[in-house]
């Protein structure tokens, strides 16, 4: 049977803090650990952070996406990769439609655990807002741009605060705890997020138009940051895979949150953490929920309640500690952490190789 995602409670580790840890927050660190190498996922349940946060949120976002398209053009910048703001359908490429690694690995799974084939760029729109102080130095300003603010929604910017810092605070814990888990120094990965372009970034797609059992809303893909965080989403069509290549539906628990490794992570470790592969599709389930919303006369829009924490950008990625030993750490020379994310906009076009 492969190793699944572990169920953490954070509030052993987050009652005692690091200084001194109890044997209830010392395992939960250990098992946040585990699951990340042995799946490249991990599901936090946290306190903090409550069901109601996550639908206002959620709401806000259904109706920013419903709105016409020309309403939302005004919020997207390519000239700063759409890195702040909306991009728009059919713009951000999956990764796997070109990258010859990518598509090695799809070759080598089993029927059952392909992926959906990845025709095209994805039809989904995005927005992203900056969660987190900003650096004053350092360049990569593009990367690190002020945030753009929708004219129609004057909630916004208190809304995206409120549930972004929560998530934050939710993934940082984990990254402090995975550190812990890995035998790092405790601040080994925290101390390298000060500063990161830390992004709130939910997903909309249009369930009145991509309503076909089948259709890609996000394709085969992992993230270039350190790692992923989800709220629990009203739709299901979440896919992921494990380390094995195992493809499961994506079932968040009540009051918990999915996390998944980033590429940043699995540099960091030399490869001994994965980043983890998942797409988004529309399934028989997707309709259901569809239909759910829309007699409750709610838009029917599937948002992602997602946030992506990163490294900062001027800080250099590289195998840390015991992790310099691992016989892949070789494949992840330094590296500062602008620069591996300027090289993956590039290959899904969303720098345009600018």
């Amino acid at each position: 049977m492969p190793a699944s995602p572990a169920v953490v409670d954070l509030s052993p580790f987050t009652a005692c803090g690091s200084d001194a840890l109890s044997d209830a927050a010392r395992a939960a660190c250990a098992e946040v650990a585990r699951s990340l190498l042995e799946t490249g996922v991990v599901i936090l349940r946290d306190a903090r952070v409550t069901e109601e946060q996550n639908n206002g949120f959620l709401e806000m976002m259904e109706e920013y996406f419903a709105q016409p398209a020309e309403a939302k053009l005004p919020d997207c910048h390519p000239e700063l990769h759409y890195q702040v703001g909306a991009t728009p359908a059919h713009v951000e490429l999956p990764i796997c439609k070109s990258d010859p690694a990518c598509l090695e690995r799809i070759a080598a799974l089993d029927k059952e655990n392909k992926p959906l084939p990845i025709t095209g760029p994805d039809p989904k729109w995005r927005f992203f807002w900056r969660i987190g102080e900003r650096p004053s130095e350092g360049g990569f300003e593009d990367l690190n741009a002020a945030p753009v603010v929708p004219k129609a929604f004057p909630q916004w910017a208190e809304t995206m605060d409120a549930w972004g810092g929560l998530m934050l605070s939710a993934v940082t814990t984990c990254a402090h705890m995975a550190a812990i888990g890995f035998g790092l120094p405790p601040d080994a990965f925290t101390s390298r997020m000060r500063h990161g372009p830390h992004l709130l970034a939910p997903t909309g797609s249009d369930m009145a138009k991509h309503d076909q059992v089948g259709c890609t809303l996000a394709g085969w893909h992992n993230d270039l940051n350190l790692l992923t965080i989800h709220g629990k989403s009203r739709y299901p069509g979440l896919h992921a895979w494990l380390r094995d290549g195992t493809k499961i539906a994506v079932k968040v628990p009540d009051g918990c949150l999915l996390v998944q490794a980033g590429l940043q992570m699995e540099h960091l470790t030399g490869g001994a953490v994965q980043a983890g592969m998942h797409e988004v599709v529309v399934t028989e389930e997707t309709i259901k929920a569809r239909d759910l919303w829309r007699e409750r006369q709610r838009p029917t829009w599937r948002v992602s309640s997602t946030l992506f924490s990163h490294i900062a950008s001027a800080q250099v990625l590289k195998p840390l500690g015991r992790f310099a030993d691992e016989p892949t750490a070789a494949n992840y020379p330094p590296t500062t952490a602008g620069d591996q994310v300027m090289s993956v906009l590039k290959k899904i076009e969303l720098a345009n190789g600018n």
